[in-house]
């Protein structure tokens, strides 16, 4: 019997190598893990994590480096004690008085970063701002070059951060979920969604030039279930949804892929001589046709220049004449393209026929607009623009006219998708203290965001490592449940 418990310890469970029951502990505890839904529902009994030693259930990973770790996390039950606690650790061992960093979410909503500086002695704790009690909570835990920030939310709202410095770990240390009851007569349970275990990236990797591994996941709008559908060790980006909804069309060193959804297997979409894609492609709205933009050694300096191609491949056609131009949208009807150009050393947004022909500028503010999208009943093409000092999104009608603000916040937005009702615009949203206004950078820690499109705040719908490649351009399904995006991290 020994034998076969300590045998299912060491089992794999979905992301994490094993399992235990670290410290003294009445009641076994136990994992298990949902493979279609990539949650976990862990169970465990344990008579405090405090003072000089912790009691609990763990579910561990062996990681070296920096890292961030990250997930949803909610209680089952009322509970018996209003400090269990639940959350992440990272721990040199598994000794019950170890030194460690833990980020707790309490039975009573304490959000609380604790710590033991040595062996065997008193934890300490920072409290977070902000209360969770009852709550889905967005629960995350860095190491970036010897300092810990714990960030938490509830779920919807934005993150909340702590720092701590002065805490020696060595460079490899178990990592993972843990439960306690705080009364070892009782065994507590909580639900674990979402659960990122991420690589960042070094602080020597060039940008365009090194990469990190990429992940395509699948976002439920209305339950915030993301789960991952497919894994690269390099990177891929902008995933489009086919129309038929079986597929995911996503850019992949200079190829586009079609990603089927029910075989998980990708294939190359041929695009002729368009083997130098960037991220920005679009397929008409009956999903006929596919936009590209490409780069060609000839083309005044491997300017990108946009095409159409048929969605099932073939020859491409030339759209633009000049170059560089983005590609980033069609109109309802197939007949416009809308893209962004850099003319005299300013982009701006333009539309030119689908079948070619003159180009129409459409914005003329200084500074950087982008990501042209048409809504779906024709009547707006939104885009982002930093003409208020930020990045935000704006409106205006396919002509250019009744150029107006939508978003007004302490973000940069990009990249607004229309979803295909209607009735939702999603963006991806940058913290200005980590970039430009007029950048989208790879490798940062980003918000998906959703806003009605009448009007009204915006709520946070994913928590995400990414950036550039991530939501470049359309990924709603079509029945506007959900979004296909891209995170990333050092894959194997």
């Amino acid at each position: 019997m020994l034998l076969t418990t300590l045998a299912a310890a060491q089992s794999p469970v979905g992301v994490f190598d094993a399992q235990t029951d670290v410290g003294q502990v009445r009641r076994a505890g136990s994992t298990t893990y949902d493979g279609e839904r990539q949650e976990y529902v862990i169970s465990g009994a344990g008579q405090n994590m405090w003072g000089a030693r912790d009691d609990f259930h763990f579910v561990w990973k062996r990681v070296s480096g920096d890292f961030i770790l990250s997930t949803r996390a909610r209680f089952i039950g009322t509970g018996v004690e209003e400090h269990r606690k639940i959350g992440w650790t990272i721990r040199p061992t598994l000794e019950p008085t170890g030194v460690h960093v833990t980020a707790a979410l309490h039975g009573n909503g304490l959000m609380s970063l604790q710590y033991r500086r040595t062996t065997g002695g008193e934890t300490e704790e920072t409290r977070s701002r902000d209360s969770l009690p009852d709550a889905d909570a967005v629960i995350q835990l860095e190491r970036r070059n010897g300092v810990y920030i714990m960030s938490v939310a509830r779920f919807g709202d934005t993150l909340a951060t702590q720092e701590l410095s002065g805490i020696s770990l060595p460079d490899t240390v178990y990592v993972g979920l843990f439960v306690c009851a705080h009364n070892d007569t009782v065994v507590e349970r909580a639900t674990f969604g979402n659960v990122r275990i991420t690589k960042p990236a070094p602080a020597e990797l060039v940008p365009y030039r090194d990469y990190l591994g990429s992940n395509l996941e699948i976002l439920d709008v209305s339950s915030g279930n993301a789960t991952i559908v497919h894994r690269y060790p390099g990177s891929f980006q902008a995933p489009n949804w086919t129309r038929d909804g079986k597929a995911l069309i996503y850019a992949q060193e200079g190829r586009l892929y079609r990603f089927d959804l029910a075989s998980r297997e990708a294939a190359a979409v041929n695009t002729g001589f368009a083997t130098r894609n960037n991220n920005d492609h679009v397929l008409s709205f009956d999903g006929r046709m596919l936009a590209i933009s490409n780069h060609l050694p000839e083309d005044s300096g491997a300017a990108s220049i946009v095409y159409t191609v048929p969605a099932t491949g073939g020859t491409p056609k030339r759209i633009t004449a000049r170059g560089p131009s983005y590609l980033h949208g069609w109109s309802p009807d197939g007949r416009w393209l809308v893209f962004v150009g850099q003319r005299n050393d300013e982009f701006d947004i333009y539309k030119i026929p689908a079948a070619g022909g003159e180009e129409i500028r459409l914005t003329q503010s200084p500074g950087l607009d982008d990501g042209p999208e048409y809504a779906p009943d024709g009547k707006y093409v939104y885009f982002c623009s930093v003409r208020s000092g930020r990045m935000q999104i704006w409106r205006m009608r396919p002509d250019g006219t009744g150029q107006e603000q939508v978003t007004n916040d302490g973000f940069h937005n990009w990249f607004p998708h229309i979803s295909p009702d209607g009735k939702w615009i999603a963006f991806i949203s940058f913290l200005p203290s980590e970039v430009a206004a007029n950048d989208h950078p790879f490798y940062k820690h980003v918000l998906l965001r959703l806003m009605p499109i009448g009007g009204g705040p915006a709520r946070v719908i994913a928590y995400v490592y990414g950036g550039q490649g991530t939501i470049n351009v359309p990924s709603w399904s079509p029945d506007s449940k959900r979004l296909a995006f891209v995170s990333n991290t050092a894959v194997p």
